[in-house]
Order: C-alpha cells, then sequence, then structure tokens
C-alpha cells in the first residue's frame, strides 16, 4: 500500500509537470462526499485539478475514462483529480470490503476563466455569458453593436479556434435610413455681335458686288443684299442708293442667359449591413449588334442612382459605404449608326466610404465646371482699321457654369403601427361628376383624420417624414 502511495505521487508529479505552465492554477476546488452520493457533478477545467474528500475511508479507486481525467489519491479520504480532456466520466470510490461508497460524475470542460477576464477587460459594460460545450466555447447575451460582437467572436477563437459558437444578440437600433439631398444648379450666358457691309452696282460694263463682315446672309430682295441670320434677336438693317450704286450695311445682336435648378431628396431604409438601391429616372434604350447579324436592345439607367451598405459601428455611430450618380440624357453629344440615332449621357457619380452619426451631415461630393469660350472674326485688313474696322469684325462670347452638390445625413430608425402612417393621396378624395362637370373641381375637397397619430401625421406638409420614429 505505502508503494502504491508513492507511484501514484510520482504519477502526479508528472502530471503537474505535463500542464501548462502559462496558465496559473487556481486553488483546489474541495467537493465533500457521504456515503452513497455527492453534493454535486465535479467540473473540472481542462489541464486543472480539483480535490474531492470523502467523509468515509476509501480503499479503491477507479476512473471510467483514464482519458478524460486521471486520479491519485493523497490520504484514504482525499482524492486528487485532473483534467486532461473534455468529455464527462465517472469516478467509482469503494471501501475496504468492497462495497461501493458513491459514484461521483466528473465533467471536463475547456479552462474559461482567463477568456472571461480578458474578455471583461477589452469589452467592459457588455452582457456577454461565456459557457463551455464538450471541448467549445458558447457565447450568448446582448451586446451594443455588431463590432463588439466581432470582436468577442474573435477573441474566442483564440482560445477555442474552429469551437465557438454565436448566440449572442445585437441590441439598439439596427435600421438605417438614409437622407440624400441632390441639388445643381446650370448656368449659362451667350453673347454675340456681328456687321456686315455690302455695296452692290453697276461698273465697268458689268455687276459690281461687294459683301464684307462676318456672319452675313444673303437674303433675296434684302437692302444691300445682306439679311439677318435665324434666331437673331436684335438686328438693325440700313440701306441707301447712290446713283447704281447700292449699299446696306447690317447690325446684329444676340445675348441669352439661363438657368435650370435640379433638386431631387431621396430617402431609403436598410438594415445594417445590407445594401439598398434607388434609382429615380428612367432606362434609355441602346441598340447592340450581334455576331450574327441581328440587333438587340439594352436598357442603360439614368436620372438619379443611388446605393449604399449602412453599418451600425457602434451605438449612434454609422459607417457607410456608399455609390451614388446623377446622369441625363444629352442628344446633341449623340451618334447616328445607320439608321440609329444614339443619344449620349452626361453622368456626375461619387463612390465614397464615410463614418458619421445618427442626424449628422456629410457633403460628399461638390462639383464645379466653368466653361468659357470667345471667338473674334474679321476680314483680313479691314477689321484692323480704327472705328470703321468694327463694320467687317464679328465677336461671340459664351459661358456656362454647372454646380452639383450632394448631402448624406443618416438616421436610425424604427417601424411605427400602420394606423399612424398617412400618404398624400389620402388627403385627395376624386370628384363627383356635379363637382366635375358643373363647377369644373378636380377634387372633391379634402379628407383628412382628426385625432391621433394619423391625425397628428395628417396635419403635416407634404415635405414631412413619413413611417418612420426618429431616435
Amino acid at each position: 500500500m505505502h508503494i502504491d502511495r508513492i507511484l501514484k505521487a510520482a504519477t502526479l508529479g508528472l502530471a503537474c509537470a505535463a500542464a501548462p505552465l502559462a496558465v496559473p492554477a487556481p486553488e483546489a476546488q474541495t467537493l465533500r462526499v457521504v456515503q452513497g452520493a455527492v453534493g454535486r457533478t465535479l467540473s473540472v477545467p481542462m489541464n486543472r485539478a480539483v480535490v474531492v474528500e470523502s467523509e468515509m475511508p476509501f480503499a479503491e479507486l477507479s476512473i471510467a475514462n483514464p482519458a478524460i481525467a486521471d486520479i491519485s489519491s493523497l490520504s484514504d479520504s482525499t482524492i486528487y483529480v485532473l483534467g486532461k480532456a473534455p468529455g464527462t466520466t465517472t469516478l467509482t470510490i469503494l471501501d475496504e470490503n468492497g462495497r461501493l461508497i458513491s459514484n461521483v460524475d466528473v465533467r471536463v470542460s475547456a479552462d474559461v476563466s482567463e477568456f472571461k477576464e480578458r474578455l471583461q477587460q477589452i469589452l467592459p459594460g457588455e452582457d456577454i455569458e461565456v459557457r463551455t460545450a464538450n471541448d467549445g466555447i458558447v457565447l450568448s447575451g446582448q451586446v451594443s453593436s455588431v463590432q463588439k460582437l466581432d470582436r468577442a467572436l474573435e477573441l474566442a477563437q483564440r482560445y477555442a479556434p474552429d469551437r465557438v459558437s454565436n448566440l449572442m444578440t445585437v441590441g439598439g437600433v439596427q435600421q438605417v435610413m438614409l437622407k440624400v439631398r441632390f441639388a445643381e444648379m446650370q448656368r449659362s450666358v451667350s453673347k454675340a455681335l456681328r456687321s456686315s457691309l455690302s455695296v452692290i452696282g453697276d461698273g465697268f460694263g458689268g455687276d459690281l458686288g461687294v459683301r464684307a463682315g462676318a456672319g452675313a446672309g444673303v437674303g433675296a430682295g434684302a437692302v444691300g443684299a445682306v439679311s439677318p441670320q435665324a434666331g437673331s434677336t436684335g438686328a438693325a438693317l440700313l440701306g441707301f442708293d447712290v446713283g447704281g450704286l447700292e449699299v446696306g450695311i447690317l447690325l446684329e445682336a444676340l445675348e441669352s442667359k439661363g438657368v435650370v435648378r435640379t433638386l431631387a431628396e431621396p430617402n431609403l431604409t436598410a438594415l445594417s449591413g445590407q445594401e439598398a438601391r434607388f434609382l429615380a429616372g428612367g432606362e434609355y434604350p441602346i441598340p447592340i449588334a450581334q455576331d450574327e447579324g441581328s440587333i438587340s436592345v439594352e436598357f442603360k439607367p439614368f436620372g438619379i442612382e443611388l446605393d449604399f451598405v449602412p453599418r451600425v459601428v457602434d451605438g449612434d455611430l454609422i459607417n457607410l459605404e456608399l455609390q451614388t450618380a446623377v446622369s441625363a440624357i444629352d442628344p446633341a453629344n449623340g451618334v447616328q449608326i445607320d439608321a440609329f440615332q444614339i443619344d449620349a449621357f452626361t453622368r456626375r457619380e461619387a463612390s465614397t466610404t464615410v463614418e458619421l452619426r445618427d442626424g449628422e451631415s456629410f457633403a460628399i461630393a461638390g462639383l464645379l465646371q466653368d466653361d468659357f469660350s470667345d471667338i473674334n472674326g474679321q476680314v483680313p485688313w479691314l477689321g484692323d482699321v480704327p472705328v470703321l474696322g468694327a463694320l467687317f469684325r464679328s465677336a461671340e462670347y459664351q459661358r456656362s457654369q454647372t454646380e452639383l452638390v450632394i448631402i448624406i445625413t443618416p438616421h436610425l430608425v424604427t417601424p411605427t403601427k400602420g394606423e399612424a402612417l398617412a400618404l398624400p393621396t389620402d388627403r385627395v378624395r376624386p370628384p363627383s361628376e356635379k363637382d366635375l362637370f358643373l363647377y369644373g373641381r378636380v377634387s372633391d375637397g379634402t379628407r383628412r383624420p382628426k385625432a391621433g397619430a394619423a391625425g397628428e401625421v395628417a396635419r403635416q406638409d407634404f415635405n414631412g417624414s413619413y413611417g418612420y420614429v426618429m431616435d
């Protein structure tokens, strides 16, 4: 018996030496065993040890699966249990007469005490529960953001590679409404000043005709054989005869100004991490020649385009990955292919990734395009003559400016009850035949809820927000 204890003590020393030194061993847990029963299931961390005490002296110990746990007796009433591999086995304790004192369920699981400590240091305040399942780790509870969930999973993988079960949920609002404002201004200015001089008469026995100046046109019956160009908004035509000589002077002036304003405010909602797309415009057919000689039609979208992927990073911090474009049909730069007239497109687009909080705004794109051109034409030598040279010169000036600004504003939103929603069409009622034909009314008044949430929304302007509750 004494030799057996020495051998067991030596085996215990080797097992302790083989245990990882990087993980500090906790104080041994004590489980008291009474006659025929045990206080609870014995839980042993892997590569850790616990001490089991029996109220009755025992003479023999037996472990069902030595690969899961190793045992050794420290005295006739104390047992040392070392966890070796994840699993569950049975420890049998017998007295000196071979009678059963107790069967103890030994459950060996991965050691997560250090993992729990590191998890609290890295993610303080997060409600994360850590459990063991066989040789893996189970995470449950609720975290405040997807980013913190990913951090917890990444840390768990270091302790149990490919053996982590994720039962965690993400709290807070996870739906994002993106409000985008497109504002574009186009300004154009065009000025032109032209002059023409013509002299027609008989000389040297034949017709003599001289026409000078830039941009002069010849019209039948016009004075001096000059006439204003088509589209001229200001023209002065002077003519006189000197004997058989006819003299005509034409002065033309043109000035045009134009302003175009384009504004769109699309609102689009998406779940965190999911893509959302928006198109306000249309699709333009483009013929495509095939190898076998046939022609197919491909449709190209144009208008206001928006693609974005929102990600709620932490609380109300939102990461936005977005692509947006503003395009329009441009017939002036089209091409003619056989019997097909294919228009061109003007397109301005932006692609970026930004981070901002709920309700904050970014001007993600701004474009200022300024085109300027001027042309000065004259009759050689005659246009350089002082004062009178102006009659032989023509000048044109054009300037075009385009400015585009794109502003984005994300909001965290939650759904609301259907009866609290109102549409612009809810306020208009079709007219009766009497109202339409007798009074010329295109609608029979308006109808709107008087009370409740729907009544509050119905009193809003058409530009109000519908369908969401802003946090």
